[in-house]
């Protein structure tokens, strides 16, 4: 007898799998590039540091030396016999040096604390709304945001700003002294120290130079008696000279590139940080200074924009994570710069936990980096070692499923998501990243089984594939919307699409959420304006029908079943879509076909169906997809019950014949998968005519089969059923009509069979494939079927 179980092969997009072929071959991920496609933008800054720091170390080395000089040699060894106006120019110079020695360390303190750090709250707050409306631009969110905006400043004016408290002071509102107010606030002290600075430079090369010109050091008697003591004083003021020249070209140098060149904001606009401020670059450049000044001047040259930004993330400042977070925002989605941050983000366990600890930060003010964080992490998902590490924190599923929050359950209607207030565009930019996140987490085997143990988490994947029919039939409605249904659906695929165990498991669960096939029915009722969206549910439905239950569950979906059948034999989609979706579909609804007759009888209520798969079979694109529905409905009715239906089939018969003459590999598969079905429904008169209306000879058909033998002598990968349903449509033609026996012996079928017993292999027991696990067992073995073929021959 000849084994009746079908075979359906689905293509799942160039993304996915196919189920029913066996894996031979893993693709390995493609290698990204490691070095700096432009140079950084920060070693600008790096080398101004340090040949700021070399101007500065020589002035303090020469002040140091004059210091000394004047304290040991002078001071100390000709103190009696110095005139008076040269004691108190010496001791003048002496404790100006010093004051500019002060206030040079504490006012390089003072700004790097104060006045280049974002201080105070206001400042913070108009931060966070300015970086929120840059994400909310760069993450492409439509909706109307000028009436957004009205609605954010009605609401502020309804409501009174509240002054926020903090427990800590705020650097550059420090009081330095009590009772003087504003008078020695620490920004004030730091403005002092810089024009102290100037003054006592000044005053040093006014009074060195009123010295050196005149060179009366006590007048001709005092001359004549020391000559050592003339030199000395000499020294002296030759260095304060220097000294003081050095810094105040120091200066020179410092404004020219600051204020003239404007180093700060051309570095600022290269590293993209220009919307939010000169506030990062520019401590960067202060902390790159510092370590100039106060170890090797060197030492600044080791920093780049990254590992700072990455320090300040981790630090307890809610300023400083603000910064970092920015900073790697930009440099993550730069594509001049992302490969190099995210490597070094991805190497950095710290970094990435703090990241993660940020989803799950709920206040208002911490929303703009929960929004950078979600941002990073969505691109260091984008590669498969990161995602491993991210997914590996404790809690970081959880904490991602945390920025997920559908607006389903609200009541509120899609097309008012612009018109609420800024929160609520908010949280589908949350929701567009935390989906993205878990879709690129996804890729890995283990990552899917974290989601699917996560609580909660499935249900609310599913309801982001819920689309409204306006919202389909108006995409421009809100793209948001329909960017999380893209993203949802194909992380579901991703998941159904998971192989072993975890497979079963996952399909298991999602198909037993109520509103997981109704919500994708939805989109391929009324998704024509969405042929991708369709796509993606026709190959989650795919997937999921590898489950019985959910086969029959899925087609007892009321509409799932003619909304499919619809879309596939639909001639008017337009033939770059009919690869595409009319594919996926036709693929869906032979699985659903598959080893399910109450499915099969359902497609054949209406009329139609069997009329338009017969002339599906003429469409290059959806014939092999025909094929296979066609001969589950044969394999899998009641001949009985619906034999008029049927009869439809036979007409199909012509085109089959010529095919299996001239298509090769996986179109002649399934072509010669369904001729037997037809056969069955012949009688020999029928047989005859069948024949001669295609045009081809019983010996031809014959002959074709024996080859397709002799090419295979070995089960194929690509075609694992080819040598099957050969042996199948050889049994049927002896049993229909008995005198072919004689024809497969003479050409030698026989012989052709004996190899086939000998190469058999477990791969042609199988109708569906789980990776490389076989699943859904034929009712007859490759061997039994093959003696079956034998003993009619003999």
């Amino acid at each position: 007898m000849v084994d009746q179980t079908t075979d359906v092969v689905v293509h799942v997009s160039s993304s996915g799998g196919n189920i029913f072929l066996p894996d031979n071959a893993l693709t390995p991920e493609p290698r990204r590039q490691t070095h700096l496609s432009a140079p950084a933008p920060e070693k600008k800054l790096t080398l101004f540091a340090l040949r700021l720091a070399v101007l500065e170390k020589i002035a303090s080395r020469l002040g140091s030396l004059g210091f000394v000089w004047a304290t040991v040699v002078l001071l100390g060894g000709f103190a009696a016999s110095l005139e008076t106006s040269d004691f108190w120019f010496v001791t003048v110079i002496l404790v100006v040096e010093g004051a500019r020695i002060f206030s040079r360390s504490h006012e390089l303190e003072m700004q790097h604390q104060s006045k280049y750090t974002i201080s105070g709250i206001n400042t913070f707050r108009l931060l966070v709304r300015q970086f929120i409306r840059i994400f909310r631009k760069e993450a492409h969110i439509s909706g109307n945001n000028d009436r957004s905006s009205v609605q954010e400043s009605k609401t502020e004016q309804r409501t009174p700003r509240q002054i926020e408290r903090t427990r800590t002071w705020t650097s550059s509102d420090v009081p330095m002294l009590p009772y003087t107010g504003w008078v020695f606030v620490s920004r004030n002290v730091s403005r002092f120290c810089y024009w102290l600075q100037i003054a006592s430079a000044f005053a040093s090369i006014i009074i060195s130079m009123i010295k050196l010109i005149r060179q009366d050091y006590g007048g001709s008697e005092l001359k004549s008696r020391s000559t050592n003591l003339h030199s000395s004083l000499t020294l002296f003021y030759s260095l304060a000279l220097a000294e003081a020249l050095l810094f105040l070209v120091e200066k020179a140098y410092w404004e020219w590139m600051i204020s003239v060149y404007k180093i700060l904001d051309k570095v600022n606009q290269e590293c993209g940080l220009e919307r939010s401020g000169t506030d990062s670059v520019r401590r960067f450049f202060y902390n790159a200074y510092s370590r100039c000044l106060n170890g090797s001047i060197f030492d600044g040259l080791k920093m780049d924009m990254v590992v700072f930004a990455m320090e300040l993330l981790v630090s307890n400042s809610p300023d400083e994570q603000l910064i970092g977070a920015e900073i790697l925002y930009r440099f993550s989605t730069s594509e001049d710069y992302s490969v190099d941050t995210l490597q070094k983000i991805g190497t950095n366990l710290e970094i990435i936990e703090r990241l993660v600890e940020m989803l799950n930060w709920r206040n208002k003010n911490q929303e703009v980096m929960r929004m950078s964080s979600a941002e990073i992490l969505s691109r260091l998902a984008s590669k498969k070692q990161n995602s491993l590490r991210v997914a590996g924190i404790p809690g970081a599923i959880e904490s991602i499923s945390s920025i997920l929050d559908s607006t389903r359950d609200s009541g509120q209607a899609t097309d008012e998501i612009g018109e609420n207030s800024i929160n609520q565009t908010d949280r589908w930019t949350f929701n567009n990243l935390g989906l993205l996140i878990l879709k690129r987490l996804a890729r890995d085997h283990d990552n899917c089984v974290k989601i699917g143990k996560t609580k909660g988490l499935l249900s609310k994947i599913i309801d982001f594939t819920y689309a409204e029919k306006r919202l389909l039939k108006d995409p421009n409605l809100a793209s948001n919307k329909i960017l999380a249904v893209k993203r949802s659906l194909k992380l579901l695929r991703k998941l159904v699409k998971t192989t072993g165990a975890t497979g079963r498991n996952l399909r298991r669960d999602i198909s037993g959420i109520v509103f997981t096939v109704s919500n994708i029915r939805e989109t391929l009722r009324h998704g024509k304006k969405q042929p991708g969206l369709q796509k993606l549910g026709a190959e989650i439905l795919t997937f999921l029908a590898l489950d019985e239950g959910a086969t029959e569950k899925i087609g007892g979906t009321g509409g799932v079943l003619n909304g499919l059948l619809c879309i596939f034999l639909n001639d008017d989609i337009p033939g770059n879509q009919t690869s595409g979706v009319r594919d996926s579909v036709g693929e869906t609804i032979a699985m659903l076909a598959q080893g399910s007759q109450s499915n099969c009888q359902r497609m054949l209520r209406s009329d139609d169906v069997l009329p338009g798969l017969v002339e599906a079979l003429n469409n290059p694109l959806i014939r092999s997809n025909a094929a296979r529905i066609l001969r589950n409905i044969c394999a899998y009715t009641d001949p009985n019950q619906v034999k008029e239906q049927l009869k439809e089939v036979k007409s199909a018969g012509a085109t089959v014949l010529k095919a299996i003459m001239s298509e090769k590999s996986k179109p002649q598969e399934v072509m010669v998968g369904l001729a037997p079905h037809i056969f069955r429904l012949m009688s020999a008169e029928e047989s005859r005519e069948l024949f001669e209306e295609a045009g081809v000879t019983k010996e031809e058909l014959a002959t074709a089969l024996v080859n397709i033998l002799k090419r295979h002598e070995q089960p194929v990968p690509k075609v694992p059923r080819i040598r099957r349903f050969a042996i199948e449509l050889t049994i049927q033609m002896m049993r229909t009509n008995p005198e072919t026996v004689n024809t497969f012996l003479t050409l030698g079928m026989k012989n052709e069979l004996e190899t086939v017993f000998e190469t058999a292999a477990e791969v042609e027991n199988f109708d569906i494939f789980s990776g490389t696990v076989g699943l859904a067992r034929h009712g007859l073995t490759i061997n039994e079927l093959t003696e079956d073929a034998i003993r009619l021959l003999s």
